[in-house]
């Protein structure tokens, strides 16, 4: 158990550290590439942006060792407490000081969704669907994705990157699923892939949740994003999972009761972040920065 416990807390340190230097990266980038493939184009010649890629490679190896040794149960509630790694690195590499609400808010997401996590322990038989559930789940996913990108277009600052974060969470969530069933899908015929639809939607929405991440932070500081991020993705997995697939959830008493404070605590926490006089200025700074960058004389913005 102490194994798996050192594994889950290291990817989450990998996972914070890869974060952070995603999203500084990404920072860095003008307003006019968000959303825009020139975005993942530019940052794929940024060296610190390739180590943060190459870090999260290495928590999600962390993460495997965890749960070929342990349950999920366990393993995905101390993955989030990358969420008390990240926020405060970042606020540290920017030479900003935390205030008491903004480690009261990391620490509600974090705490939050440990415990609906490890509450609510979803788990289920093989991942198959009919066509009919398949679609309502993608039209759900996509309806609701195209509803938080409208959102982000008529907000500014933290917010702005906290709509554009659930949607990269919402797409993120879906590629979990489908994971799931092309994983299956290979263990029963691995020559299947090459025509199976759920390998290329895959692909495609593991591409088009990287854009709207990476969207997402240079849009706003990672205390809007990531807390977003961590909370959107596993409960899209969860409730697309418990409806295509049948798989449970604990809903009875006591954990029900657990799932669901934990879930309202981690939703209070992300709001604590978005309203937080401190986010503000990072939003504002990265947002210069790029400008700067863009401008004559101000560099390319890929070294």
């Amino acid at each position: 158990m102490l194994w798996v416990v050192t594994a889950s807390l290291a990817a989450a340190a990998c996972f914070a550290v890869a974060g952070v230097l995603q999203q500084r990266a990404a920072a860095r980038r003008p307003d006019d590439e968000a959303l825009s493939f020139r975005l993942l184009l530019r940052l794929l010649r940024q060296p610190m942006w390739l180590a943060g890629i190459a870090l999260a490679f290495l928590a999600y190896g962390f993460q495997a060792l965890a749960l070929a040794r342990g349950p999920l149960s366990l393993v995905q509630p101390l993955i989030v407490s990358e969420l008390l790694f990240a926020i405060p690195l970042a606020a540290y590499i920017r030479r900003t000081h935390l205030a008491g609400r903004d480690w009261l808010g990391t620490a509600a997401v974090t705490f939050g969704l440990a415990s609906a996590l490890s509450a609510a322990r979803p788990g289920g038989d093989s991942p198959t669907a009919s066509p009919q559930g398949w679609l309502l789940a993608l039209g759900s996913v996509g309806g609701l994705t195209v509803g938080a990108l409208l959102c982000s277009r008529a907000l500014t600052g933290p917010a702005r990157a906290s709509c554009m974060a659930l949607a990269g969470g919402l797409v993120m969530g879906l590629q979990s699923v489908l994971l799931a069933a092309t994983v299956d899908q290979l263990g029963e015929d691995p020559l299947a892939l090459l025509t199976a639809w759920q390998t290329y939607l895959l692909v495609a929405a593991s591409i088009s949740g990287l854009l709207l991440i990476q969207s997402a932070f240079q849009s706003g500081p990672l205390a809007a994003t990531m807390p977003v991020i961590d909370s959107t993705e596993p409960a899209v997995a969860i409730v697309v999972g418990t409806v295509l697939f049948g798989e449970h959830v604990r809903l009875g008493w006591p954990m029900g009761a657990v799932a669901a404070v934990g879930a309202a605590l981690a939703l209070t926490g992300i709001v604590l972040l978005d309203t937080s006089p401190t986010m503000g200025p990072l939003t504002e700074e990265g947002r210069t920065r790029g400008t700067d960058r863009a401008r004559p004389g101000g560099g390319s913005g890929d070294s």
